[in-house]
């Protein structure tokens, strides 16, 4: 008999994975992956499995073991510039002390422009990592060289110095090669750095309960702020948070624990506070609150805020699942299996683990198949264990996707597949400490300063973060020289600024962001920032196109009608306004001009009508200056606003006169017919 892995996964057919920690927006489109009965290995579950010998498995496949602070999985960090208070200093982080003092000047000086000072901290940076051989002083003088930032733009010695830098214990040197690699298709390369790099991001996961999905926030909504996101993550400043802490204030339980969940987890713009979660889970517990049992279970067994008491932990468990709360069995089953706080007992294990999974909890279906993965008071099973990850990945568990990396890359229960396992090992990896980055960006942001917003952007999109790459990118269209862009000799120039701007762009729609495309098709249509070039437009935006975008369909449709980079052909032109249409019925009204053009040219080749309709782009930008510089100047708009106003007059009143001599002649043409009948 099959354990309980959900019945569907016995079904050898398509697996559709939503990844449910990445972005869900229409700017970017979710990773999704398909597996099919193909994918599936045919393997021998006995002891002669590859498994057990495969150094790549660990030994601890379910975690929380060796839980390491951030400061340790990322070392040079700048969490100690940002988040003093919650830092520990290291021996060896405290001999750090010129590097940190150089970054802070950096970042101080991204506030407010000062070439010179930025050109000190640039200096600073370099004699650390060359002279000093400091490998962190290296990863920043990489980036420095990757942006083109008080250096002349470099990649050669950008990739270098992240290379050594990463060979120094650099993690967002790491990150960097990756992704480096991964755009160049090397993906045996790629697939090792990322693995580690997940690897290092799993250690930080919490033990049994899971994190609640918090993503890098897109600051941008198209080409406007994202007013409502940015509302959302405001803190303790935000209206909606001081209500919900008024009412806990007031005794409400479910307050309570929603109080203590943004604080545990770090969410709505708060920073993670153990020690004020801890205080409302225990206040909400007081009132009865079930919820916060569970959470009170994972921090004792954590030790997050407290000393580390299993025993507590396994009480608090107990207590959440005797209330229903199915997903606490995960983690007794947990305890069990580690035998912390009690005797290790599989068959118990097993059976809380089947407990939750029975009722849809992702922790249980991914512990679940890690017993069967590793033959743990079961019969080895890597098929059966595979299927538990796919359920797992499916309702958004990320040790699950790190595990089902691991089958792609191994080829142990999945077909051997390097661009899949480098997908699934990047998403892991881009949950791992260095995505701090995105809150200190994202609170720098709110606060207005909007150039230590992009600087902390820009380093994060060297990282490989789509949505970083498009608010840096976004940063730098919407505030121009307010967005304090360093260039190789001082502030931007607009050249520089689009140049960079364009790079951040084109690196977001590789990753799938098809307003990115969207505007880089724009770029070389319009010669904006970098030379026309119809050709490359037309292959941004047949890159929009393959995500379902109406707006690049509609400009598909366009090039061909007027053979501007595409073959002139009639027949496909109208096949992208029809699709442009059927995605996005808004569309209707450009649609409809744009198939009246086709008719037109169709039935009227080089007539006047063909000629007027191709003259249109050319006389609009006339017209549309003319109208600003002479309708709309100051003067001219309130004479021509009276005399608007005069005709409308004169016209209502012409109307009404008619409307009395047409009532007149009625009235007499009554008359006439009466005397007639008499």
């Amino acid at each position: 008999m099959y354990p309980r892995c959900h019945l569907s996964t016995l079904r050898l057919s398509l697996f559709l994975l939503l990844f449910s920690f990445f972005p869900l927006s229409l700017l970017a489109r979710p990773f999704v992956l398909v597996l099919s009965q193909d994918d599936l290995k045919d393997i021998q579950n006995d002891d002669t499995s590859p498994v057990g010998s495969d150094s790549s498995w660990d030994d601890d496949d379910f975690g929380g073991t060796h839980v390491k602070p951030d400061e340790e999985l990322d070392p040079g960090s700048w969490r100690r510039l940002f988040e003093p208070t919650t830092t520990t200093i290291s021996t060896s982080e405290d001999s750090l002390g010129s590097y940190y003092a150089a970054v802070n000047k950096m970042i101080s000086t991204s506030i407010n422009g000062d070439a010179r000072m930025m050109e000190e901290a640039a200096a600073e940076i370099e004699t650390e990592a060359n002279t000093e051989g400091d490998p962190h002083a290296r990863s920043v003088l990489g980036f420095l060289y990757g942006m083109g930032m008080m250096r002349e733009r470099n990649k050669a010695k950008a990739f270098l110095n992240h290379y050594f830098a990463a060979e120094g214990g650099s993690a967002q040197s790491m990150m960097a090669l990756a992704y480096t690699y991964s755009r160049q298709d090397m993906y045996e390369k790629a697939v090792k750095l990322y693995a580690e790099l997940a690897e290092i991001a799993v250690n930080s996961f919490l033990i049994s309960k899971d994190s609640p999905v918090i993503e890098p926030i897109r600051i941008h909504n198209g080409a406007e702020e994202n007013k409502e996101a940015l509302k959302k993550s405001r803190g303790e400043d935000d209206e909606d948070f001081q209500i919900l802490e008024y009412q806990a204030q007031k005794g409400n339980a479910g307050a309570m624990y929603k109080m203590g969940l943004f604080y545990y987890f770090g969410l709505r713009g708060l920073r993670r506070d153990h020690a004020k979660a801890l205080m409302w889970f225990l206040k909400a517990v007081d009132k009865g609150e079930p919820r916060s049992m569970e959470l009170l279970g994972e921090i004792y067994a954590r030790g997050a805020g407290v000393e580390r008491n299993y025993t507590k932990a396994l009480e608090w468990l107990s207590l959440a699942s005797e209330q229903g709360l199915y997903s606490a069995y995960n983690g007794m089953g947990y305890l069990y299996v580690k035998g912390y706080g009690v005797e290790k007992n599989y068959t118990k294990a097993k059976e809380y683990f089947e407990k939750a999974a029975d009722n849809e909890d992702a922790g249980g279906q991914y512990n679940l198949g890690v017993m069967y993965l590793k033959g743990i008071g079961v019969k080895k099973d890597v098929k059966i264990a595979c299927k538990c990850f796919i359920v797992a990945a499916n309702a958004g568990q990320p040790k699950a996707f790190f595990q089902l990396a691991k089958m792609f890359h191994t080829g142990v229960g999945l077909k051997k597949n390097l661009p899949m396992a480098t997908a699934l090992y990047k998403l892991v990896a881009e949950r791992g400490p260095w995505s701090s980055l995105s809150r200190w960006a994202l609170e720098s942001y709110l606060k207005g300063d909007v150039g230590k917003a992009f600087l902390l952007y820009s380093r994060m999109a060297e990282l490989g973060y789509e949505i970083a790459q498009s608010n840096a990118a976004w940063i730098l269209d919407k505030y121009g020289q307010r967005s304090m862009c360093m260039g190789e000799s001082g502030l931007c120039s607009d050249a520089e600024r689009h140049q960079r701007a364009h790079s951040l762009w084109w690196q977001a729609s590789e990753q799938g962001n098809e307003h990115a495309a969207l505007l880089i098709g724009d770029a070389y249509y319009y010669g904006r920032g970098t030379v026309r070039d119809y050709e490359r437009a037309a292959e941004a935006y047949i890159h929009a196109k393959s995500q379902s975008n109406a707006q690049a369909m509609f400009n598909l449709g366009y090039m061909h009608e007027h053979g501007q980079g595409l073959p002139f052909d009639l027949h496909l032109a109208k096949r992208y306004y029809d699709q442009a249409l059927e995605l996005d019925p808004a569309a209707k009204l450009p649609v409809t001009l744009a198939l009246t053009s086709l008719w037109i040219r169709k039935n009227y080749a080089d007539s006047f009508l063909v000629h007027l309709i191709d003259s249109l782009p050319e006389v609009y930008p006339r017209v549309e200056a003319w109208v600003e510089n002479v309708i709309m100047e100051e003067g001219n708009a309130t004479i021509l606003t009276l005399f608007v106003c005069l005709l409308t007059v004169l016209y209502l009143r012409e109307r009404q006169r008619r409307h009395a001599v047409a009532a007149a002649g009625a009235h007499q043409l009554n008359e006439h017919v009466v005397r007639a009948a008499h």
